[in-house]
């Protein structure tokens, strides 16, 4: 019996590790995704780079308000390279770095938000953005994934990639092109951080 509970403890710590430890985290690098001639997903002229600068603009707006400090890796419609990217969250060690996206697929009925992590020590962050975001917008639950993109793969701070809808469904284009929408889904990302802080 004493086995069994110190064995249920030990799993009961290694469960709250992520969240713990990421309380000493002073900085957010905020990373909007594409820019400049990097359109990102499209249709018709709603482009995924200015979606996803002006919800992390949002975002930051909210960060800021709760005292977080705050790095954009681009604040306008510029084109920034992935190792750029990379580069600018390797600068600061007591720090997360949250990239922000909107999604496209071929398949125009797929929507919802997905949120993605590819170290252990993201995925708590990544559970407590995604819920963030679920709480403020009506929205299809694409889960928290496991995933190899290059600015969460080479970041040693925790690194988290959200995808706030699909510019290729009607319904979600239709509210993604609406400020109430992207601000909601700011501020669900903005809430899910300072969950993860503590």
């Amino acid at each position: 019996m004493k086995a069994i509970f110190v064995h249920f403890l030990a799993l009961f710590v290694v469960a709250l590790a992520p969240v713990a430890s990421a309380a000493r985290f002073s900085t957010v690098v905020i990373d909007p995704g594409h820019g400049g001639h990097d359109k990102g997903g499209q249709w018709g002229q709603v482009y995924e780079k200015h979606l996803a600068l002006d919800t992390a603009t949002r975002l930051e707006g909210y960060l800021k308000q709760r005292g977080i400090r705050t790095v954009m890796t681009r604040r306008s419609d510029y084109f920034v390279t992935l190792p750029g990217r990379v580069a600018i969250g390797k600068r600061f060690r007591n720090a997360i770095f949250v990239s922000v996206h909107y999604n496209y697929t071929w398949k125009p009925d797929v929507s919802g938000l997905e949120t993605f992590y590819h170290n252990s020590n993201s995925y708590g962050l990544a559970q407590c953005v995604h819920q963030g975001m679920l709480k403020r917008v009506n929205c299809t639950n694409r889960g928290v994934k496991f995933a190899r993109y290059y600015v969460i793969r080479n970041t040693s701070i925790p690194a988290i990639l959200v995808e706030c809808g699909f510019v290729s469904n009607a319904t979600e284009r239709s509210r993604m092109k609406s400020a109430w929408y992207r601000d909601a889904l700011a501020r669900g990302i903005a809430e899910g951080i300072l969950r993860y802080r503590g």
